[in-house]
């Protein structure tokens, strides 16, 4: 899956990994890819402007440590970062919902208006 695709759930999908605990950035790169069973092989180049940007909104707060003598950069979720996610969350709900009602066959139509 191309990050292109995920225009607009890219935060969301960091969040929500990041809801599990502080990680790193390559760290944060494995689990969006083994959650989901390899179909998010995100870049850095991708991973780490959103992590970036995601702190800069004050979401995700981040501090260096030292893992095996090296330095990395660790990520974790803000209380702010929470409230976005729930939000996130409820949106997702929303938004699939009614495109469901479009594209899965066995969605019942709506009632009357």
């Amino acid at each position: 899956m191309k990050a292109q695709a995920l225009h607009g759930h890219l935060d969301a999908l960091l969040l929500a990994v990041l809801e599990q605990g502080e990680l790193h950035g390559y760290a944060v790169i494995e689990a969006l890819r083994v959650r989901s069973d390899g179909q998010l092989d995100l870049p850095t180049g991708t991973i780490y402007p959103a992590l970036r940007r995601l702190e800069r909104a004050g979401h995700v707060a981040s501090s260096w440590s030292t893992v095996n003598g090296r330095e990395r950069r660790t990520y974790r979720l803000t209380d702010s970062g929470r409230a976005s996610l729930a939000g996130e969350r409820a949106g997702w709900r929303e938004f699939s919902a009614t495109v469901g009602r479009f594209l899965d066959p066995a969605a019942p139509p709506p009632g009357p208006a």
